[in-house]
Parts: structure tokens; sequence; C-alpha cells
């Protein structure tokens, strides 16, 4: 029987993989660890004992602390793009961002120009982080967390996977965001021109919880130690150390004394 003739077997030695793109006025520290395909543009300042992914794009600007992990496809100092009809974009061009010290990020996040992110703090795989951000020391962004532009997020913070932080919003130091948290910054839905005076996002005070899927409509306010409970819509401001459940939500009494901010250790 005639044997048919097979196509000659390509092999590709991954050793000879492309060296990383590094602009030449970048500043990389000693120890540092690059992946595969990396590239660092112009500006960029790279601190001591950093590891880099593979296919990880630092764009112009982004310094990083010492210490600093970044995982696999990540791409920090990206630039926002603004649509024709958006409403909270703006053409502007910011600098940054600046990491700190022994920050982590996962694979697959962007890291927009513009934020900043203090030192220990743990930003998940398909994280997104937008222009003039600041998230706090020891804070966690996890997993598809999106914290839109115009935020400030303290310290000791917790936003678990899938939560939505709507831009102009501000969460104090300790607040813990459970998985599929929604926010809302436009009471008037994308119609008429009156909402673009009316732009607030929420505001949660130090130690707020936010439980599972619960809906926090525009401009609210979340007193110190208060509790929403999971599913729950807050349609009004909640007094602090309160428990509020239901749609709407409404207070049912006070957090138990032993889960208050206080008498943690």
């Amino acid at each position: 029987m005639a044997r048919t003739a097979c196509p000659p077997r390509i092999f590709v030695n991954l050793m000879t993989s492309p060296p990383p793109a590094i602009h030449p006025d970048a500043v990389i520290g000693t120890g540092v660890s690059l992946g595969h395909f990396v590239v660092i543009e112009a500006g960029v300042t790279i601190g001591e004992g950093c590891r880099i992914g593979h296919h990880t794009i630092l764009r112009s600007g982004t310094q990083l602390g010492a210490y600093v992990q970044v995982g696999d496809h990540s791409v920090l100092g990206q630039q926002p793009m603004r649509a024709s009809n958006s409403a909270v974009t703006t053409d502007k061009t910011y600098d940054g961002p600046l990491i700190g010290d022994r920050v982590r990020i996962g694979s697959g996040s962007i890291l927009y120009a513009g934020c900043r992110i203090a030192e220990d703090a743990f930003i998940a795989d398909l994280a997104t982080v937008r222009e003039n951000v600041q998230v706090g020391r020891k804070t966690i962004v996890g997993r598809g967390v999106a914290i839109e532009n115009e935020c400030a997020v303290g310290a000791f913070c917790k936003l678990e996977t899938n939560a939505y932080i709507t831009a102009y919003s501000t969460l104090g130091d300790r607040v813990f965001v459970a998985p599929g948290v929604r926010t809302s910054n436009d009471n008037f839905v994308g119609r008429t021109e009156e909402r673009f005076k009316h732009f607030k996002g929420i505001i949660a005070e130090e130690g707020a919880r936010l439980g599972v899927g619960c809906t926090i409509l525009p401009g609210r306010r979340i007193g110190r130690d208060a509790l929403i409970a999971a599913g729950a819509v807050l349609t009004r401001d909640a007094d602090p150390e309160t428990v509020y459940v239901g749609v709407p939500a409404r207070a049912i009494g006070p957090v138990p004394a032993e889960q208050r901010l206080d008498n943690q250790t």
C-alpha cells in the first residue's frame, strides 16, 4: 500500500521567543523578573524585585514600587477612551498609575492611568480600576470587580467578586462589599440633560457592610458600621450601626454589639 507523504513538522523553540519590548528610558530595578512578550513603554519605573507576567503591558508613566507582582495579560496605565455620548468620561490624558510596594495584581486586570494603589493592596484577576481612583493599603479588590472613575476606596476594605462601584463613590476604611453588589450614580437613568447636574455616587462610611446582591441608589450615604442585608434596595440614607433589610430597605434594629467594628480585635 502506498504511503501518503506527511507535511514536515515544525518545531518552535520557546527559548528563542522575542525578548520583552523595553523603551530605552524605562527604569528597571534590580532583581526584576519579566515574562515573555512584555511591553514597557516610555517613562515607566519598576522597583526592585518586581515580577511581571507574560504578555503584560506597562503603558507610559506607570510607576511600580518594590516587590510588585503583576499577572499575565494585564494592562497598567490604560488611558480612558471616551464614547461620543459618554456622560462621565473626559478626553483628558492622565499620568501614572502609581502602584505601591508589595501590591499584587492578578491576571487579565486593567488599571487605568491616574489611579493610585497603596502598598500591600491586592487586585484580583479580571478586575478593572479606572482613572482618578484611589485604593487604600491592604484593601482587597476581588475577581471581576469594577471600580469606575473618580472613586476613593479606603484601607483594609474588601470588595468581593463582581461588585460594581459606580463613578464618584467614596468608601471609608474597613468597608465590606459582598459579591454582586450594585451601585448607581444617575437617578435619571440616562435621560434628559438635567441628569448632568446631579451625578452622585454612594458614600459608605467606615466599617459599613453591604450584603450579597444589594443595590444602593445614587447619592445614598451608609453610616458608620451600618449593615445592608443581602438583596436589599437602599433608597434612602442608612443610619450608623443599623441593620437594613428589604425592598425598599427599612431599618429593623441595631447591629449586634459583638459585630460592631469597635469590638473587633
